[in-house]
This record gives structure tokens, C-alpha cells and sequence, in this order.
């Protein structure tokens, strides 16, 4: 890896007034071009962690890092250079009279100019299908069309570092998987994604590094298939892996490795073992 990473967190501690801590004790670091998913129940910690990495949380105790810059000297105007924020709830973010306006809010504040800003607004609003609705007013959208717009909103900054809280709430399968599919493209293009899912399917086949939380904690930290296969780890956080893998592993004893994690997988587990027989 090649300069600073990504994201470094370091011991970070955090408490809401009047509550219990909500991180103990974090330490994270995240390499350039990862992507990582953040998962566990709620109550974990994990959109606490998140909003600290642009800044709308602040650390009691630690420290947070983007690119090596310390983000406790940094203002949110200058965090949104580098990492972008879609929250879990679409409502928390839009404010705009339009689609359009509300995707090119991000650009202007950065100081593009108009060509650039209606260059960017037309992208994003292609890239998460919505072209059509780009003069509609965006609270008048269902729940599914307001998360693609405020995904949009944070696409067209064009930041290195893109933090989604739960980008498919609200989307049918087949658009959730649209909707990672095109976030996997932006990370093959070199873009950090870090995500926060309950949703272990998505986990199994587009993270390719998984940070389960729980009580203020990070309670595991590597591979999908290792953590998957960590049952103890699953169990302590209340999280279980996706059904595929359930299923794999009550069809060890016939051969089946019992670290399959998608469908595509079993599929060619299986291809040899009926292969040439007949219908």
C-alpha cells in the first residue's frame, strides 16, 4: 500500500449526553481501495463509528485519521473533500426543492463550476436511475427513490472515501443488488467503501473485509469467509451468516464445503457432482 491509509481510528471513545458509552475503545484502520463491511446490532456502534469519519461526531477520547489528516482539525466543509456520508434515513440529509438541485448541492459548495456541477448531477442521477425524476421534488418520492437520491447527492462529490449507512433501506432485491453492484464498480475504480448492512448476503458478496461491532466494540476484523465461519464470533454478536452458508454446512457430510457464501458458489459446488446425469 502506497501513502497513508484510508481511515485510521486509534483507542476512540464516544458517549451521547445523558447516555451510555457508545464506543470503547475503537481501533480500525482501513487501506485505500478496501471495501469494508461494518455490521452487528443495533445499539453496536457502528453509525457512531461512521459519523465520525466525516467529522458530525467529534472523539471524547482517541483519534480519527482521513488520509493521515487529523480530523479533529479539520471542519466538516473539508472532511467532505474526501469522505461521503449517506445516511441510513434519506430525510436526515434531503432538504432541496428538486432532485437536481438537491444532487448538485455537494459540487457547488465544493466550488465547480456549472458546466462541471450539470456534468456530475447527470452522472449520478444515471448512475442510480433516476434521470427521470430529476425536476420532481424529492419528499414527495417514495422511501426506495429518497435513498437513491441522497446516494446520488454524495456520488457527485466524487469523494476517495464513501461511508453508506444501510444504502439498500428501503429497495427491492433486485434494486438492492443494482445498488451494490454499481457501489462495487466505484470501488473497483478506486474508491474506499465502507457499509454498514444487516444484511449478510450483501456482506458475503460484495465486502471483501468484514468489522463486526458490538456493545461499543470491535469484536472481530478480517475476511468474509473466516468471519462466517467463526460461529462463536456470530453467535456473541447476534448475527448469523447468509442461508446459503446455513445450508452448506447441514450438507457437509455429503461433500459440501461449509464455506459457501453465495448461490453462485453452491451452484458450481454442485455442477460436478450431477454433472452428465439426466433429468
Amino acid at each position: 500500500m502506497s501513502g497513508p491509509p484510508a481511515v485510521e481510528i486509534e483507542d476512540l471513545h464516544y458517549r451521547y449526553p445523558g447516555g451510555p458509552a457508545a464506543l470503547r475503545g475503537v481501533s480500525l484502520v482501513v487501506a485505500a481501495g478496501e471495501m469494508v463491511a461494518m455490521v452487528g446490532q443495533n445499539g453496536a456502534g457502528k453509525s457512531t463509528l461512521a459519523r465520525h469519519l466525516n467529522g458530525l461526531l467529534r472523539p471524547a477520547a482517541g483519534r480519527v485519521r482521513i488520509f493521515g489528516r487529523d480530523t479533529a482539525r479539520l471542519r466538516v466543509s473539508e472532511l467532505a473533500r474526501y469522505v461521503g456520508y449517506v445516511f441510513q434515513n434519506p430525510d436526515h440529509q434531503i432538504f432541496r426543492e428538486t432532485v437536481a438541485a438537491e444532487v448538485a448541492f455537494g459540487p457547488a459548495n465544493l466550488g465547480c463550476p456549472p458546466d462541471e456541477i450539470e456534468a456530475r448531477v447527470h452522472a449520478a442521477l444515471r448512475f442510480v436511475n433516476l434521470e427521470e425524476k430529476r425536476d420532481a421534488n424529492p419528499h414527495l418520492l417514495s422511501r426506495g427513490e429518497r435513498q437513491r437520491v441522497a446516494l446520488a447527492s454524495v456520488l457527485a462529490m466524487q469523494t476517495p472515501v464513501l461511508v453508506l449507512d444501510e444504502p439498500t433501506t428501503g429497495q427491492d432485491y433486485r434494486t438492492s443488488l443494482e445498488i451494490m453492484e454499481r457501489v462495487a464498480e466505484l470501488n473497483r475504480a478506486g474508491h474506499t467503501v465502507i457499509f454498514i448492512t444487516h444484511d449478510m448476503e450483501l456482506v458475503a458478496r460484495y465486502a471483501s473485509r468484514v468489522v463486526v461491532l458490538a456493545r461499543g466494540k470491535v469484536v472481530a476484523d478480517g475476511g468474509v469467509r473466516e468471519t462466517f465461519a467463526s460461529p462463536g464470533v456470530l453467535a456473541a454478536s447476534h448475527l448469523a451468516p447468509p442461508d446459503i452458508t446455513c445450508l452448506a454446512r447441514e450438507m457437509a457430510p455429503w461433500g459440501i464445503p461449509g464455506d459457501v457464501l453465495t448461490v453462485e458458489e453452491m451452484l458450481a459446488v454442485l455442477a460436478p457432482l450431477v454433472g452428465g446425469r439426466g433429468c
